[in-house]
């Protein structure tokens, strides 16, 4: 991202999503359009991935989550791994300074051991770095899928069962989310998925039971500020019911005006 974030005229408040999810599919077809190889798509992707962070910083977006690698991703071909892989280093090198200097806090969730060595550590240090920051959270999903982080949620509360610190009937919804990757972060108000897919690819599948998703036909190395403000002009003229009716709504907005 940019030195600096610049102001701009953000989003009203009361229509602003605090946590903002996005899938950044089409990186592959934007390079094929071009007939470049697939890993030119993925260079060109992180202009997108900078242009949005600056833009939700701006906006006053408390969580930005990004799918940027699946545990499905390694059936790729071998060298669009590898090309993957340093692709994401050299990004935590040069970025993550200027995260912090712009006041965001890095978290990347996943299963690391998958990740070499290397790759492991400057992770680490990157968390450490911005961990304090309070701006933006931005989160960097890699090597994750919803299966796993559910799976390796329940994995948890079962071993406080075997050690007899809980009992099953102190399992909950909410115990279970607490030992998610980021359950203890807002749930996601928005998920954008880009490139005209219309599926969640197995990415936070507990998080998104109430979420907003927008489409997007544009590829995502074309997804720069304008169409993250498309997306957030359109979640604005959303109606979140969460189960309830519309006239249960308009008496909790009357209700809420009283005050």
């Amino acid at each position: 991202m940019s030195e600096s974030v610049s102001a701009g005229i953000p989003v009203s408040a009361s229509r602003r999503p605090r946590h903002v999810a996005i899938i950044m599919d089409g990186n592959n077809r934007w390079a094929k359009v071009r007939r470049l190889k697939g890993v030119a798509g993925h260079k060109a992707g992180v202009k997108a991935v900078k242009a949005v962070v600056e833009t939700c910083a701006r906006e006053g977006v408390e969580v930005l989550t990004l799918f940027a690698f699946s545990s499905e991703n390694w059936r790729r071909p071998e060298d669009e791994v590898s090309a993957l892989m340093r692709l994401f280093l050299f990004a935590l090198e040069r970025e993550v300074k200027k995260l912090h200097r712009n006041n965001i806090c890095l978290r990347i969730i996943g299963d690391r051991s998958a990740f070499s060595p290397a790759l492991q550590e400057h992770m680490a240090r990157a968390e450490e770095l911005t961990r304090n920051n309070t701006r933006m959270t931005l989160v960097i999903a890699a090597n994750y899928g919803g299966h796993w982080d559910i799976t390796q949620a329940t994995q948890k509360v079962a071993e406080q069962v075997r050690q007899g610190l809980l009992e099953p009937s102190d399992i909950s919804d909410d115990l279970i989310q607490q030992h998610l990757s980021i359950g203890d972060l807002p749930m996601p108000d928005l998920m954008i998925r880009t490139a005209g897919e219309q599926r969640i690819s197995n990415f936070l599948l507990w998080h998104l039971a109430y979420t907003e998703f927008y489409f997007s036909d544009v590829f995502w190395p074309d997804f720069l500020s304008e169409e993250m403000h498309k997306a957030l002009e359109a979640y604005a003229q959303r109606q979140r019911r969460f189960g309830q009716t519309d006239d249960q709504l308009a008496a909790a907005t009357s209700e809420n005006n009283q005050e």
